[in-house]
């Protein structure tokens, strides 16, 4: 495999659950947040996450943004169609990936008729940490990709930073990896820095498939959906 040893890096993904059990699904799972007052007042549903048990590779991201909540799907705007394109690119099947974010509502400024990205600030990211540890316990990925800050955060429980840490990472006892979300490259107006950063992030995404493909014996699956 072309990518870099997995570094002994490990983070914490204790849980703190509001529910009195557990749930055992992702439907009940998705229930209880569907139930749950959004980040900002006037927002819509929450979005949840997308794929099937088991897949071999987790992709986390921030949180939906307009065109997500309105679809009510993760990754299908601008950045999630960039994301999406550049799997392919390197081989991954979004169709066989989970896809999700660590915050489940889009949160946003009104101005005028346009609804402008919010990023959720600490307090935010930690009230959903419980949802996105037992998301992932009940999806059981065999990588789980982290796409930026907020991501990170959700899954080590305090900030690291992405470029210095970017590459295979432990979250717990789960094998992962860090890098950037795309829609930073989205954000890159020079054309010479925007194609070196792609290049970068499809480069990240081999190392991915590749760890994904040396796969570790699953446990006997039971009904988690």
């Amino acid at each position: 495999m072309a990518a870099r040893a997995l570094r002994a890096r490990s983070a914490d993904m204790t849980i703190s659950h509001p529910a009195p059990k557990p749930p055992r699904t992702l439907t009940a799972l998705n229930k209880l947040i569907a139930a749950a007052p959004p980040l900002t007042p006037g927002a819509g549903r929450a979005v949840f996450g997308e794929g099937p048990l088991g897949a071999p590779v987790a992709f986390v991201g921030e949180q939906p943004g307009d065109v997500e909540e309105k679809e009510g799907r993760p990754f299908v705007g601008p950045a999630g169609k960039l994301l999406r394109d550049m799997m392919q690119d390197a081989g991954l099947k979004p169709e066989r990936s989970y896809l999700t974010n660590a915050v489940k509502h889009f949160k946003f400024v009104q101005r005028g008729k346009r609804r402008l990205h919010q990023k959720p600030n600490v307090g935010e990211i930690e009230r959903y940490r419980w949802w996105l540890g037992l998301e992932l316990e009940l999806v059981d990925p065999d990588v789980v990709v982290a796409l930026g800050a907020t991501a990170v955060r959700a899954l080590v429980g305090k900030s690291v930073p992405i470029e210095a840490n970017r590459g295979a990472y432990m979250f717990g006892q789960r094998r992962g990896y860090i890098t950037v979300h795309p829609s930073a490259l989205l954000r890159i107006p020079e054309q010479d820095a925007r194609r070196a950063a792609r290049a970068a992030f499809l480069a990240d995404l081999k190392r991915i498939r590749a760890m994904a493909e040396e796969r570790t014996p699953k446990r006997t699956p039971r009904s988690r959906r």
